[in-house]
């Protein structure tokens, strides 16, 4: 990670005045306004992973005659997170749209007046509560439109389960798994017990979906950190690492390494845990390889995991028409299509009631009705856990734990948890 440039004391309160002079006020998702006044323009929009916009930005520009769109698409998300600090620290190099991961949120809503006051009558509404109110100060200022959600089902190979005895239809599935933490890993002790292959991929994959269930993790509002005392975040820690190592449910393969990758291909797990925007992931790993299907369930009853929004530095020479680009891109209809390009679940109210998306379905996963089921696992969401400043931080070291454990063998759990406690108290 490149070395920390944002040395700006947070600050109270809204953006700042100049910085919110642009805003639409009353830009609508079909709005041809904020197109500068005819002028011709450039705006760049960077983002990381698969965000499903490339159609959308050649759709914009037939509609602004005057607009050309820069896409800066970064390799990780990692490297998105670096460069957005940089550049914000700098007050230079920022795009004139940022899209932001929902676990670095918190982080970079420590600047308000780094970013233009978005607030606009015709997005009222048009999220689930949770998933704006990440993304509202305490005066009520809107810093990011939300554009994906994580709402997370589970991924699960019929095969393998027939093989062991289990139920392979998806609504038997989600009968048999329907339950807490701990049922989902008794299963998990059943299948082994009559299959060569693990019951789920990594101890690090299945610690997204326990510690998005816990709604103060890692650090309080208030800004003390409290992963290391918080015996929540202890006991799930010891019930991940049980269940992956004593009773040998993981495949030890660490989440998007080549080993992981090369997982799919070789049958080595039979369950993993599978947001919306996984879906494709798995398709592309596990080319070739029939039996994947997704069963309408998750331990504990719900949980999102990722999504991400748009914000629009103030630093930009473009805030008006950038406002309305990012308004745009993130209305239901919009969205939609990022959805049917990418498998970006959408985040607006309206979208989830969309009959375009709740008739999806997705042939790999044997024709599973996935927008159906996506849908129904946003519903259940009740939400967003609160994510400090240094949850991307912790997390990182709480995952590298994990792995130490369960994938590298270099520690036991004793001796790896006192590792992360050091890191911890490293960050101050």
């Amino acid at each position: 990670m490149t070395a920390l440039t944002i040395s700006l004391a947070a600050c109270g309160g809204g953006g700042d005045d100049e910085g919110s002079e642009g805003n639409t006020n009353g830009a609508t998702s079909g709005d041809a306004g904020g197109d500068g006044g005819g002028d011709p323009i450039t705006l760049s929009v960077a983002t990381f992973n698969e965000f499903g916009y490339e159609d959308l930005f050649e759709e914009y520009e037939s509609l602004h005659d005057n607009i050309t769109i820069e896409h800066v698409k970064a390799d990780t998300a990692d490297n998105a997170r670096d460069a957005l600090r940089n550049s914000l620290g700098a007050d230079s190099g920022a795009s004139d749209i940022e899209a932001v991961e929902v676990d670095w949120l918190v982080e970079f809503m420590q600047y308000p007046d780094k970013f233009t006051d978005l607030t606009d009558p015709s997005v009222e509404g048009r999220w689930q509560d949770w998933k704006s109110d990440a993304a509202t100060t305490d005066d009520g200022t809107l810093l990011a439109y939300g554009t994906d959600n994580g709402p997370e089902a589970i991924c699960y190979r019929a095969d393998l389960f027939g093989e062991a005895g289990l139920p392979t239809d998806r609504d038997e599935v989600a009968t048999l798994l329907e339950g807490d933490w701990q049922h989902y890993f008794d299963v998990g002790k059943e299948f082994v017990a009559s299959s060569d292959a693990a019951w789920f991929d990594s101890a690090n994959a299945t610690w997204q979906g326990m510690i998005n269930q816990v709604e103060v993790a890692y650090q309080d509002e208030s800004g003390e950190l409290i992963a290391t005392t918080n015996p929540e975040v202890k006991a799930l820690y010891d019930q991940v690492l049980t269940a992956a190592v004593d009773d040998e449910l993981s495949a030890g393969l660490g989440q998007w390494s080549a080993d992981w990758n090369n997982g799919f291909q070789q049958s080595s797990f039979a369950t993993m845990l599978c947001p919306g925007w996984m879906l494709g992931i798995v398709e592309g790993n596990a080319a070739g390889i029939e039996g994947w299907d997704v069963a309408n369930v998750f331990p504990g009853g719900a949980g999102n995991w990722g999504g991400s929004y748009l914000t629009v530095p103030a630093q930009g020479d473009n805030i008006e028409a950038a406002t309305a680009l990012a308004n745009w891109l993130t209305a239901p209809e919009q969205q939609i299509k990022a959805f049917e390009a990418k498998g970006t679940f959408p985040s607006q109210v309206d979208a989830l009631e969309s009959e375009e998306l709740l008739s999806s379905t997705n042939a790999f996963f044997n024709n599973a009705p996935t927008g159906e089921i996506f849908v129904d696992r946003a519903k259940a969401i009740t939400f967003q856990p609160y994510k400090g400043p240094d949850y991307f931080s912790v997390n990182t070291a709480l995952q590298d734990a994990l792995t130490r454990v369960d994938v590298d063998g270099t520690d036991d759990a004793t001796s790896s948890w006192d590792k992360f406690v050091a890191d911890v108290e490293a960050l101050g």
